[in-house]
């Protein structure tokens, strides 16, 4: 005879580490949205674009991966999503922000052109775009957590795909 017996569950992470990620993550972003704003302000949006490509996605998806992938117990219980075990899906989310944010960074370090860089800033505002639309699918059943999620994912997906935009339609790239 078989019995079976429930999983005991893994002790809950400690979630300083991943609220000190997340963190770093909104300064680097908010750090790049200025620099790109000023330098926007004093010289154009093709130079402006490249701030935003390193801070707010080159380093922002690499401090993101860091806290969804190697960080994933502290994150997942930070988030109130914690399943006891590793989450894989967590994991891959992490792998997507850094997919993301090593290009960018690579695209003003190896100067691959305003073009590339406004791409890559782009394409992160579309994801965050789509966290967004996932969060606002949340209100119902999270409340507050989920209004603040999707406006700052909201923010985020506007400020990018503004600077990207207007990047593109400095140097008359088509992005359509």
């Amino acid at each position: 005879m078989t019995t079976t017996t429930e999983p005991t569950p893994a002790p809950t992470a400690d979630t300083r580490v991943a609220s000190l990620l997340m963190m770093a993550t909104y300064v680097l972003g908010g750090v790049g949205y200025f620099l790109g704003f000023q330098q926007a302000a004093s010289s154009d949006a093709a130079s402006a674009i490249a701030p935003v490509a390193v801070l707010s996605v080159g380093l922002v998806g690499i401090v993101s991966m860091i806290r969804h992938s190697v960080f994933h117990r502290s994150d997942a219980v930070r988030m109130g999503w914690d399943l006891g075990r590793r989450n894989n899906f967590q994991i891959e989310v992490g792998f997507a922000n850094l997919a993301i944010g090593v290009p960018a960074l690579l695209a003003v370090v190896l100067d691959w052109g305003t073009a590339a860089q406004a791409v890559l800033v782009l394409a992160y505002g579309l994801y965050f775009a789509q966290v967004a639309v996932l969060s606002a699918i949340d209100v119902r059943t999270e409340g507050r957590d989920a209004i603040r999620r999707m406006a700052v994912m909201a923010s985020m997906a506007v400020l990018l795909g503004w600077f990207a935009l207007a990047a593109l339609a400095e140097i008359d790239a088509r992005p359509f």
